[in-house]
C-alpha cells in the first residue's frame, strides 16, 4: 500500500472522520464503522484532505484534466481544496465547478452551476466523499452532460471518493463504484478501501482501533452486505 494511503487512514482517524463501534446508517443498516467527511472543519485539515485527493487523482487519472466537479453540498469544499492542492503539487491549474441544489435565477452567475461553467472540450473528474449505493451520481451525471452543446462534448474522466465501503449496491452483488463504472462508462475510484483500512489498522496494526471484537463485527457485516469484488 502506498504511503499516502496509510497516512490518509491515520488522518481520517485523527480527524474523527472514521469511527468504529455501532452506527445506524441512512439505509437503516447497523454498521461497525462510520465515515463522516463533515468532520473536516479546520484550515489545516482541509489543506491535507485536498492533498490526499490530489495524489489519488494524479495516480488514477493523470494530468489530462480540466475541471474538478464537486456535487453539493459536501463536494463543494472537496473540489475547491483539491484544485488548490493539485496546483501546488503538480503545477497544473484545474478549475472547480459545483452544482446548486436550486438554480439561481439572477445575476451574472445565474443557473444551476457554481464556479467555472463546464463546456464542450472539458475533461472532468467528479469528486465526492463516499458512496454506498451510487445514488448521488444519478443526479450529478445529467447535470454535467446537460452543459454539452454536442453529444459527447464533455468527457468525464472518472470519479474519486475518499473511502470505498465495498458494500453491494442496491439490486446488485457488485460494489457501488463498479456499478457506476459499468453504467456510465468511466472509472470510479477511491483513495482507500475498507480492505486497506482493515489491513493497515488490524492486520498490520496494533489492534487498538480495530480490536478483535470489532474485526469480528466487520467480518459479519460484510458477510451480509459485502460486495462480490472491490
Amino acid at each position: 500500500m502506498e504511503q499516502y494511503k496509510k497516512d490518509f487512514i491515520n488522518f481520517m482517524v485523527e480527524c474523527n472522520v472514521l469511527k468504529f463501534g455501532s452506527f445506524t446508517l441512512k439505509s437503516g443498516r447497523q454498521s461497525p464503522f462510520f465515515m463522516n467527511a463533515g468532520a473536516y472543519v479546520t484550515g489545516s485539515q482541509l489543506k491535507r484532505l485536498g492533498e490526499y485527493y490530489a495524489k489519488a487523482i494524479h495516480d488514477n487519472f493523470g494530468e489530462d484534466i480540466d475541471v474538478f466537479f464537486g456535487p453539493a453540498y459536501k463536494g463543494i469544499p472537496l473540489a475547491v481544496t483539491t484544485a488548490i492542492a493539485y496546483s501546488e503539487l503538480y503545477g497544473k491549474e484545474i478549475k472547480y465547478c459545483c452544482d446548486r441544489k436550486e438554480a439561481k435565477d439572477h445575476g451574472a452567475d445565474k443557473g444551476e452551476l457554481l464556479g467555472y461553467k463546464i463546456k464542450d472540450g472539458d475533461r472532468v473528474v467528479i469528486i465526492e466523499d463516499v458512496t454506498t449505493s451510487g445514488k448521488s451520481i444519478e443526479e450529478t451525471y445529467p447535470k454535467i452532460k446537460a452543459q454539452e452543446t454536442t453529444e459527447g462534448g464533455i468527457k468525464i474522466v472518472g470519479e474519486i471518493v475518499s473511502l470505498n465501503r465495498m458494500e453491494k449496491a442496491p439490486e446488485s452483488t457488485k460494489p457501488a463504484l463498479t456499478v457506476i463504472s459499468e453504467k456510465y462508462g468511466f472509472p470510479a475510484r477511491a483513495i482507500v478501501t475498507m480492505n486497506d483500512v482493515v489491513d493497515f489498522l488490524y492486520t498490520n496494526g496494533d489492534k487498538t482501533l480495530i480490536t478483535d471484537e470489532i474485526k469480528a463485527e466487520i467480518d459479519n457485516y460484510y458477510k451480509q452486505y459485502g460486495a462480490d469484488s472491490n
